[in-house]
């Protein structure tokens, strides 16, 4: 994660050299937008706007970024999130996710997100759709960060473990029964 001028905050999944060349992109952008001088800065509509013209750009060069993003930010009251894939396809929700997150937090989301939820009740949806997602993955690991975007600017956790429990039965021979497994 990385903030994006005073507005925004970027979130990535995929190839780190690839998200490194985006920030480059968008310092540049940052850069550029601040010389104006004219007490504009550029919002995350903005960001994300461009963020989708670079994706898909250089998936029309047939050499993409291999990233999904997520930006997310607040300006003038207006909350702002949105998804980039790394061929261009966008759009936004009041709850994105990349990934395995599509298919298996953004149902949770969808059931258990609404409106008025506070900071803290939040926290604690992310952190049930990220232990489902580990215990899909056992490759994953089980640290995060978690982000606050207000009008003041952005702040980033440290980052933290979650609580999880292994001793399900399910989990010591998730192969048995399985026809055909080895």
């Amino acid at each position: 994660m990385k903030p994006i001028g005073k507005h925004s905050l970027l979130g990535a999944s995929g190839e780190i050299s690839d998200f490194q060349e985006i920030l480059h992109y968008l310092d540049e952008l940052i850069l550029y937008d601040n010389m104006w001088d004219d007490g504009n800065s550029l919002g995350p509509k903005e960001v994300h706007s461009y963020l989708t013209r670079v994706m898909y750009n250089r998936r029309n060069k047939f050499n993409p970024l291999w990233n999904s993003l997520v930006l997310g930010g607040v300006k003038n009251g207006q909350k702002y999130l949105g998804t980039v894939s790394m061929i261009g396809v966008n759009f936004e929700d009041n709850h994105v996710a990349t990934g395995f997150g599509n298919h298996l937090a953004r149902p949770i989301l969808r059931q258990e997100w609404h409106e008025n939820l506070s900071f803290e009740d939040g926290v604690r949806l992310l952190e049930k759709c990220m232990r489902v997602l580990l215990y899909r993955d056992r490759s994953a690991v089980n640290k995060l960060q978690i982000a606050k975007i207000t009008e003041d600017g952005v702040t980033i956790s440290q980052p933290y473990s979650l609580k999880t429990y292994w001793e399900f039965s399910a989990f010591e021979n998730p192969a048995q029964g399985a026809i055909g497994s080895w």
